[in-house]
């Protein structure tokens, strides 16, 4: 059974500690959730790309677990990086598709408020649906068992998402008329790709005209929003050599 992921405080592995604490809900989800016990194997993360890889010491109470470290590793940051921006789809399928981006290893996500979206996010409803993305993606980069988790940005605007685009190495968006396919673009060696999913409405000319980027196809079928990201994504990965 592979050893399960948690997360922890940054400093908690600084310095190549010996024995790390899991405490917090973090704690109680290793010692109430999942029962572990002395002995079994464990592996904490600052989710930032460095990781300890031991084995449960101790348990004590509820929420306290003592972990023995007997090797730590850093994985690098990648040289491509990959963005997806993903219009807000309708009811859970934003938490789908920030899931299933996350353990296919998207780097970041950035959530859009596209014109034809059917969502809205507005005050209160509007913070608590991107801290579900953001859950979202910690517990899925955890399932995943991901020493990087990928980052969620606050929603953007169409003029916002165009700034992202215009500094990046290679800037796309999906559509089901783009003259270009996504499977052959030609794709940088190294810095940061961006892509564009639009909402089930698809993306306006208007918003094309203003993002300012070409218009890729995906495939013969068209997807929904909060599938196609994940598809998109495993076409980078595996063109970029991050799958190799």
């Amino acid at each position: 059974m592979t050893a399960p992921v948690f997360l922890v405080e940054p400093a908690a592995l600084d310095g190549s500690p010996s024995t790390v604490t899991l405490t917090g809900p973090e704690g109680r989800h290793a010692v109430s959730v999942r029962r572990l016990t002395p002995g079994e194997a464990i592996v904490l993360t600052d989710g930032g790309g460095r990781g300890a890889y031991g084995v449960v010491a101790a348990v004590s109470g509820k929420d306290v677990l003592d972990v023995e470290v007997r090797q730590t590793r850093v994985e690098p940051e990648p040289a491509v990086r990959i963005t997806v921006v993903q219009a807000l789809p309708k009811g859970d399928r934003g938490e789908l598709a920030v899931e299933t981006m996350t353990e296919a290893g998207v780097d970041a996500v950035v959530p859009w408020a596209a014109a034809r979206c059917v969502t809205q996010w507005r005050g209160d409803r509007g913070a608590k649906a991107l801290a579900k993305w953001r859950s979202t993606a910690r517990e899925a980069a955890k399932q995943a068992r991901r020493l990087r988790f990928p980052s969620v940005a606050d929603l953007m605007t169409t003029r916002q998402v165009a700034g992202l685009l215009a500094g990046a190495e290679f800037a796309g968006v999906l559509h089901e008329e783009g003259s270009a396919a996504l499977a052959s673009a030609v794709l940088p060696a190294s810095g940061s790709v961006v892509l564009v999913v639009g909402p089930e409405g698809g993306v306006s000319a208007e918003e094309i005209a203003t993002l300012a980027a070409t218009a890729y196809r995906l495939g013969p079928t068209v997807l929904r929003t909060s599938t196609a990201g994940v598809a998109a994504a495993s076409v980078l990965l595996a063109r970029t050599g991050r799958w190799s």
